[in-house]
């Protein structure tokens, strides 16, 4: 493993957590590779492209009045070019409407590649797990 490459993924994931603080449009997209693709915990099956990653980001910031992000339990595996980072994280705040809300853990995986010298978000998962017999998932889980 590449130990400054790896410090350098973990200052990434802690800028999207900033950029998410600070409902930080601009400062996510320059996260994010042009292309990336994305699975989210919100339809569609997947986002392509930084306009549909940021779109979503954006109704997020529409719900919440004021939110907070955290990752907990982050692992970086990184090389030369890529790397791939995984952790639990948690969307939380007030809602518009009042009402605050801590928000429920979910999976997340990153993965990452330089170009330039410039780590990029190619592809980043988030997933809830779900209970086989009932079909339904699973939100009140911490890690």
């Amino acid at each position: 493993m590449n130990a400054p490459n790896a410090a350098a993924i973990a200052g990434k994931i802690d800028a999207i957590v900033e950029a998410l603080r600070a409902k930080d449009l601009d400062r996510l997209a320059a996260i994010y590779a042009p292309d990336v693709v994305s699975f989210d915990v919100e339809p569609p099956l997947q986002h392509v492209g930084l306009p549909a990653k940021l779109q979503n980001w954006e109704k997020v910031f529409t719900v919440f009045k004021d939110l907070d992000y955290e990752i907990r339990d982050l692992r970086v595996t990184a090389g030369e070019d890529v790397a791939f980072a995984h952790g639990f994280g948690r969307l939380s705040g007030t809602l518009v409407n009042g009402t605050a809300t801590s928000g429920m853990w979910v999976r997340a995986t990153f993965c990452l590649e330089q170009t330039d010298g410039d780590w990029r978000i190619v592809h980043d998962q988030v997933s809830v797990p779900f209970d086989v017999a009932s079909g339904k998932g699973v939100a009140d889980l911490e890690p």
